[in-house]
């Protein structure tokens, strides 16, 4: 069960961008788009029907959710995520260090 969703804040623990924080923007399967990190320069031809010039362009790339963690606001550190149902019975996430609900 994926338990990163879209606007997470969250930090990279893995890779070239360790330590950065940000919002997910997309989420495909067991991957993740994360504004702003994971960028890389991709070549991009000129098509004049569509009005898009040529060059060189930055890209943001996807991560694997493996290689992310929630960030917590609280302790300023990764954290886990787990799933509870609470009292009205809505089903909640989490964190798993301090017990509060994942915004």
């Amino acid at each position: 069960m994926i338990k990163i969703k879209l606007n997470d804040e969250v930090i990279v623990i893995a890779g070239k961008d360790k330590g950065s924080v940000g919002t997910v923007t997309k989420v495909f399967g067991s991957k993740v788009i994360i504004e702003g990190i994971n960028l890389a320069k991709k070549c991009v031809r000129p098509n004049p029907n569509e009005g898009v010039q040529g060059g060189i362009e930055e890209k943001e790339m996807p991560l694997d959710v493996s290689n992310v963690a929630i960030y917590n606001h609280k302790t300023e550190k990764a954290d886990r995520v787990g799933m509870r149902v609470s009292k009205e019975g809505v089903k909640e996430r989490f964190f798993k260090s301090n017990g509060e609900a994942v915004l």
